[in-house]
């Protein structure tokens, strides 16, 4: 081959020259190594192929979701939604008894609960509704004791701090109402079942809310008053029930105690004049009568629910006030009436005049309509007269 040129490498056929095709496809056959029997074809040339197996490397990136998250999500949806309870209890029981599996996680769950509880305002009613729940439907109820025991107990550790609480700074003052009021929501709410008689409420938190009582108002500056006074709206009337069953005069002793407080006590105007109603209210059977008077009839005189009728607004952090609230609050409150005044005045203005607008208005188009008309009549008569 010339330097220029390109040689072609020789032919590396396994086929010898000079044999005629059926003799190479005989030779072919007996060195090749397929087989008709294989169960797939691969050439050759090809290199194997293998799918790599899928890693996810963030594995751990999204953790699994705690029993606070859990707990966190349904308090949250519950105290937004508060209607919802009996559609989505069933469901949060069978996931808290699908996790709770030791004696460590039942009393993590009783701990977040009593603190969502008391914390977050307006779920008192709400959260003791769900205790009651639980309580019958928790199944691990291991040595230490059941979901209910173990919250009791909880609420023990409070009450035997209470007269640290009661004279602590503000906001140990303001942790120490919301546990009392939660106290008494779970009085009311959670029921006890003792074989096969009615479910009845939990007697030994009937001593723990006297004893809250007489701390309340051993200390009575108006936030421990105030606390005393919701906590015996809420729920005085079946304490005194209970008691009075019992044949014991406890609610009169409480009641003594508030007057006491009416005598000597420093308290402001506002919180003394909210005792007042308290007593009135006691005075009339915590307002419980056959018949009340018609609303617009109604007067401290003659219907025992006067003062309980008092609209109830509430803050932007949830807070409940009254026109007898004092401080701020109740600034706010007779400047948002004087406001609704206000606008209703004006409301009520606009309205005459547009109405004597309207009034003046169709008056005239009707006059000026009837004019035109009469002229029109009248030059129709004139050409009559002259035709004829």
């Amino acid at each position: 081959c010339q330097s220029s040129s390109i040689c072609l490498p020789e032919s590396r056929s396994p086929i010898p020259s000079g044999h005629n095709s059926s003799t190479a496809a005989d030779t072919l056959v007996k060195i090749s190594k397929l087989s008709a029997a294989a169960p797939e074809f691969v050439p050759g040339c090809c290199a194997s192929f293998q799918d790599d197996v899928y890693s996810d490397e963030s594995e751990g990136y999204y953790a699994e979701p705690s029993l606070a998250d859990f707990v966190q999500e349904f308090v949250s949806h519950l105290n937004s939604s508060p209607g919802s309870f009996e559609s989505e209890i069933d469901y949060i029981t069978d996931v808290l008894n699908s996790c709770i599996t030791t004696e460590e996680i039942l009393q993590e769950l009783v701990e977040l609960i009593y603190v969502q509880s008391t914390s977050i305002p307006n779920f008192a009613y709400t959260g003791a509704r769900l205790c009651n729940h639980l309580s019958h439907h928790i199944r691990l109820s291991p040595a230490s004791g059941n979901f209910r025991q173990l919250l009791l107990q909880r609420c023990r550790t409070e009450y035997e701090q209470r007269e640290q609480a009661v004279r602590g700074d503000p906001d140990t003052q303001k942790r120490f109402h919301s546990y009392v009021l939660f106290l008494g929501e779970l009085y009311l709410n959670l029921e006890i079942k003792s074989g096969k008689d009615t479910p009845g409420r939990a007697n030994i938190l009937l001593g723990a809310l006297k004893d809250l009582l007489n701390t309340l108002c051993s200390h009575p500056d108006d936030p421990n008053l105030m606390c005393a006074i919701k906590l015996l709206k809420l729920s005085g009337s079946i304490l005194e029930d209970t008691w009075k069953e019992k044949g014991q005069s406890d609610m009169d002793e409480v009641i003594k105690k508030i007057e006491d407080v009416l005598l000597d006590a420093k308290c402001s105007r506002d919180v003394k004049q909210m005792l007042l109603k308290l007593v009135e209210l006691r005075s009339s059977n915590w307002g419980r009568v056959h018949t009340a008077a018609v609303s617009s009839d109604a007067t401290p005189d003659n219907d025992p629910n006067y003062f309980m009728n008092e609209p109830t607004f509430y803050t932007a952090d949830g807070t409940p006030f009254t026109a007898a609230d004092p401080g701020e609050y109740r600034q706010r409150l007779q400047s948002a009436v004087t406001h609704i005044q206000t606008s209703l005045c004006f409301i009520k203005r606009l309205n005459e005049f547009f109405f004597f607008f309207f009034f003046f208005f169709f008056f005239f188009q009707f006059k000026f309509i009837l004019f035109q008309g009469t002229k029109c009549y009248f030059c129709i008569y004139l050409t009559l007269i002259t035709l004829v």
